[in-house]
């Protein structure tokens, strides 16, 4: 029986959707801005790579229908073939070699930008084969080209990527109108593993947490895939006509520090921050609990994930012993850089109050998503922030000592480097779990917990994604009920 709610706000059809999601992209293209929310919009809808992650974030085949590594230093893929761009000029290799080679450029931002430096040579012995040919060895690389920072694009368009983006993705680019919303439609030459039946797709932009939920009780979206205000669910659900979903992401919530300006360059201090946050605390004030406490910088979405966080529990008494040690007998002064977001911006309130237990007084700072990259990401202007990182193989992020926590750790580099030339499964596995021991020793930033993602989706609506290995709503595997 449908009720008069169900009756009064049901989807106006079965091919649109409406997507809510909290933070605008600063722009268009994921190889290029550092933002998830980039991604969250375009990944998979717009743009494909050479691989892709599944729901249950196993690897599969995107742009390349199939891999091989030969040797330790070389990677043969071979393409899709009959694919086209949306502008309708064919997908070829050569797309690919551009592609990587802009991403390497001396004006690229791609914050995966190592990832590229490292391929030595690129060749494109036929339009469905691409060659690599790396510096180092990587056996991680099939995992970091399914990524957004690897999106391929075409030399026709890529310039004007940022603002209306072209790819070979199930969707293709309509409008965006600034501050509300996005549009796409459905890419009717579309050649994938999945073909899309929703014809039309828009993402709206809510960032308050009242406004999400005004516009679920209103029935003006059909799927809101990380609601802010967690503690509105049970309201939701007593409403009727949406489901609520609870699954984990690859999003593990962490403190930032700036590892070379003080405090911050010495490690006995950021060890001591081990103590002072108080991560359940957080979970409980910013996300009802529902964080999956424990587990360092990746989760069990990771198949290589080791819990090295162990035992350790809030200790702010420890914390001021650990900081009177390293020279802070009364503490010290910091600033706090957060983006805007309503969680980030709760979570950054309530660890003014923790660290300040500690004898730590923190000058807290909310800048809007541009803000935040130009400051933080990019002069690297600040001591502290919140931020998670939703890529699958975030651990990366950690052997570059430019990344703007600036972590600069030897041990771990070479634990990483002889993880990456190893062919042999447990020799990875025996060198990635040490590595992130060592992480964990070296602490550049405090973990505090893997953020759940719940989300709230219209009856009739199959498909969501109920787990988050990597930052993107692919629209293609939604569909209607019938």
């Amino acid at each position: 029986m449908i009720s008069p709610w169900q009756a009064a706000h049901a989807q106006s059809s079965d091919s649109e959707i409406v997507v809510a999601l909290a933070t605008e992209p600063p722009g268009l293209d994921p190889t290029m801005q550092a933002s998830a929310s980039v991604s969250d919009v375009v990944w998979y809808n717009i743009y494909e790579g050479l691989t892709r992650y599944g729901p249950d974030g196993s690897l599969e085949p995107g742009l390349a229908e199939s891999w091989s590594r030969e040797g330790e230093n070389v990677y043969v893929f071979k393409l899709r073939p009959d694919v086209v761009f949306h502008d309708g000029t064919p997908f070829t290799s050569e797309d690919v070699k551009f592609s990587f080679e802009r991403n390497v450029a001396e004006e690229s931002t791609n914050k995966r930008k190592r990832v590229f430096e490292n391929f030595s040579k690129i060749e494109t012995p036929d339009p469905l084969t691409v060659r690599i040919t790396l510096a180092e060895p990587s056996s991680l690389l099939p995992f970091a080209l399914a990524e957004a920072t690897a999106a391929i694009s075409s030399p026709a368009t890529a310039d004007d990527n940022r603002t209306s983006p072209v790819g070979t993705g199930p969707y293709k680019f309509v409008e965006w109108v600034r501050g509300d919303s996005i549009e796409m439609e459905r890419f009717e030459d579309y050649n994938g593993p999945i073909q899309p039946t929703i014809d039309d797709v828009t993402f709206r932009f809510l960032s308050d947490e009242n406004s999400q939920i005004l516009a679920v009780r209103s029935g003006q979206v059909d799927y809101l895939p990380s609601i802010a205000a967690v503690e509105a669910v049970e309201t939701i659900e007593n409403q009727g006509g949406y489901q609520i979903t609870q699954g984990q992401t690859q999003g593990v919530l962490f403190l930032g520090m700036n590892n070379k300006q003080e405090p911050f360059d010495d490690v006995n201090v950021r060890r001591a921050m081990y103590y002072a946050v108080d991560p359940e605390v957080v979970n409980i004030g910013t996300h009802a609990g529902l964080g999956k406490l424990g587990g360092a910088q990746t989760n069990e979405l990771n198949p290589y994930f080791v819990d090295v966080l162990g035992e350790r529990q809030p200790d702010p008494e420890k914390a001021r012993e650990l900081l009177a040690e390293a020279g802070y007998p009364d503490g010290f002064t910091v600033n706090l850089r957060v983006l805007s977001s309503p969680s980030t911006r709760r979570t950054a309130e309530i660890l003014v109050g923790v660290l300040a237990e500690s004898g730590i007084t923190v000058e807290l700072e909310i800048l809007e998503t541009g803000q935040w990259i130009d400051t933080v990401f990019r002069q690297k202007n600040y001591d502290m922030t919140i931020i998670s990182h939703p890529e699958p193989w975030a651990i990366l992020n950690y052997t570059d000592p430019n990344y703007f926590y600036q972590y600069d750790g030897p041990e771990f580099r070479a634990l990483m480097q002889e993880a990456q030339a190893a062919t042999d499964e447990e020799v990875i596995r025996e060198k990635l779990a040490a590595a992130q021991e060592q992480l964990y020793e070296d602490a550049p930033v405090v973990w505090m917990y893997a953020m759940p993602q719940v989300g709230v989706v219209r009856e009739g609506l199959k498909g969501t994604r109920v787990d988050l290995p990597v930052s993107a709503y692919p629209i293609a595997e939604m569909s209607w009920e019938e």
